[in-house]
């Protein structure tokens, strides 16, 4: 087993030994309260760091998504520890239904446009439901490189990426979550010999409440089935973030710390090239805001 792979086995032993820790907790509040109650915000936004959570937007909400990444912390003073440079996502994501909502995103890194679907299933209930699932997918158009700049032709369709992905989360007290969401990933055109097609990944990720407005978060995404022996230019890590969120009111700010420049699901999964543990460490924040454009029933 590799170091990483241990790891990642390590981390998942302590995290689901402290969820059962939280899970007895839960039982005791659980005397206090009347059963059948809905359990929410399992986590605060609808990112847990670089990839997805279960939580959905309520109907007739419009939610602005600004996610921001810098250059390698380990780049140096030269480039300010990485400040120098920016990597941006705009998007928006808005509640049909409390449980349905859509959303589309543009992200500067390969100038890319995302828009996907995401429907909660099933929603966490103390005394009746242990867990609260999401199902999503998306479809991502990749802009770059243009036409006129690549050396073979490149058909709108070699452009395309399509990624599907289960969360199952459970909120196990007042303070802690835990998410897992098993993912695949489909792209259209890849490098045949060293990338395949269709990706898949686990990834897992914890919230820890500390006061009523502040956080901590972790994350990690565990390829499933990665290329041995592959070329220094097509190596590919598991990704990583730790990150503290802030809610202000309608706002809610995420300051992380991620080996992936990416901001959605495809580039996190496939296009991560640093590792973390050599300090190739991208500090960043995601900034949430919430409209309501409708009476709220």
């Amino acid at each position: 087993m590799t170091p990483m792979k241990s790891l990642f086995a390590f981390v998942s032993l302590v995290t689901i030994s402290h969820a059962s820790i939280a899970q007895g907790e839960l039982l005791l509040e659980l005397t206090k309260e009347p059963l059948d109650v809905p359990v929410i915000a399992t986590f605060k936004g609808t990112r847990v760091i670089n990839g997805q959570s279960v939580e959905t937007k309520p109907r007739g909400s419009l939610e602005f998504i600004f996610s921001h990444r810098f250059g390698r912390i380990n780049e140096g003073a030269y480039t300010l520890w990485g400040l120098d440079d920016a990597f941006v996502r705009l998007g928006l994501e808005y509640g049909i239904t409390d449980r349905l909502g859509v959303g589309l995103g543009r992200t500067s890194v390969d100038k890319t446009f995302d828009s996907y679907i995401r429907y909660k299933l099933l929603q966490q209930h103390i005394g009746k439901m242990p867990v609260t699932i999401t199902t999503l997918g998306t479809l991502n158009y990749k802009t770059s490189p243009k036409n006129s700049d690549s050396i073979e032709p490149i058909k709108t369709t070699d452009r395309l990426a399509y990624v599907a992905q289960l969360l199952i989360a459970r909120k196990f007290n007042q303070n802690f979550s835990l998410q897992v969401n098993p993912l695949v990933v489909n792209r259209n055109r890849v490098n045949q010999t060293v990338e395949t097609n269709t990706d898949f990944a686990l990834g897992i990720a914890g919230r820890h409440k500390i006061t009523r407005s502040l956080a901590i978060t972790g994350e990690y995404i565990f390829r499933l089935n990665d290329k041995p022996n592959s070329p220094p230019d097509y190596i590919r890590y598991d990704a990583i973030g730790f990150g503290i969120d802030i809610e202000t009111g309608g706002h809610v700010f995420q300051l992380v710390f991620t080996n992936s420049l990416g901001l959605i699901d495809r580039a996190v999964v496939t296009e991560t090239t640093g590792n973390f543990w050599e300090g190739d460490i991208h500090f960043g924040f995601n900034i949430t805001r919430t409209f309501q454009l409708t009476r709220k029933k």
